[in-house]
């Protein structure tokens, strides 16, 4: 399992298409930098959309619309 896999404080976040929110909660829970967040966030993403793709709010190819790193 990768990093941030197993981290769901941010799950609503992540499903709800709240990525800044969502990055935020990680650093603040795990009291990381930024980038470390961003790391655990994209790492949840990708399990939540193997195991829950319906959860989500939008499309995997719209989900990152607008978001740059």
């Amino acid at each position: 399992m990768t990093p941030g896999a197993d981290i769901d404080i941010a799950d609503d976040h992540i499903l709800d298409n709240q990525i800044l929110r969502g990055i935020m909660a990680i650093r603040i829970h795990l009291n990381c930098s930024l980038h470390e967040a961003l790391r655990a966030f994209t790492d949840r993403y990708k399990v939540l959309r193997e195991q829950r793709p319906g959860d989500f709010t939008c499309g995997p190819d719209e989900y990152w619309v607008g978001f740059y790193s």
